[in-house]
């Protein structure tokens, strides 16, 4: 199967079959000393970096509006490496973001501190995956985007109105899941409300949030896959 879906559209999802292999990341074995000293040259640089476990797509294919895929736990610092290698490397990154709709229909994004390896960009609050989010080896999409808005912003999406379906974006840099999240505070609340959370974290992930009203005016800093998906959300008013 290995990686086998359309580039740079944004795809309708009904289903995602993603499964987390016990065994490890061929890349992670082939590329073992490399990681070790890439790490060491990382934490030099940044001594905030925690060399956590995250999945890396050794297989991902897109078939009958369904993602199928499989991944491994990996550690940070072999994230990192396959970063600059990504290319004919045989792994792939996927991630989910939550797109945070508010009842002013504004979209509410974050910007990441400066204290973390995407320092300044801007993109809607999320993280890679995690053994945490597997249910059974299947990945569970929604139980990340929630965790991770949680943990970033203090905000609680459990109860929200979801969209009918997932959308994936894949381009080069990785595959992108998302799904509307409704609320029915105005897009000032909210920012309020994670620029309050924010201030009482030690080590906050996120420098504060973003209020996105519409696809023309658009935040320095935002990662470029954001651009394609603010687009589409404006532009088929959901």
């Amino acid at each position: 199967m290995s990686f086998d879906l359309p580039r740079n559209v944004i795809l309708p999802v009904d289903a995602i079959d993603v499964r987390l292999d016990p065994g490890p990341h061929p890349f992670a074995v082939r590329n073992a000393e490399a990681i070790a000293e890439n790490w060491r040259q990382e934490i030099a640089a940044n001594p905030a970096l925690f060399d956590g476990t995250v999945v890396l797509l050794s297989e991902l294919a897109y078939r009958d509006n369904r993602l199928v895929g499989r991944c491994h736990a990996v550690k940070y610092s072999t994230f990192l490496l396959w970063r600059n290698r990504r290319e004919n490397s045989g792994a792939e990154h996927a991630y989910a973001h939550a797109m945070l709709v508010a009842g002013d229909n504004a979209l509410v994004a974050i910007r990441m501190g400066l204290h973390t390896v995407n320092a300044g960009r801007v993109y809607f609050a999320a993280g890679s995956f995690e053994p945490i989010d597997f249910r059974d080896g299947l990945v569970d999409v929604d139980f990340n985007m929630i965790r991770e808005v949680g943990e970033e912003t203090g905000l609680d999406l459990s109860q929200a109105e979801r969209g009918q379906r997932y959308h994936a974006l894949s381009t080069a840099s990785g595959t992108v899941i998302v799904r509307h999240y409704r609320v029915a505070e105005p897009a000032d609340e909210l920012a309020r409300r994670i620029s309050a959370f924010v201030a009482t974290e030690a080590e906050p992930e996120i420098e504060g949030p973003v209020i996105i009203r519409n696809a023309v005016d658009l935040p320095d800093g935002l990662m470029p896959h954001m651009k394609p998906l603010i687009e589409w959300h404006f532009a088929n008013g959901n």
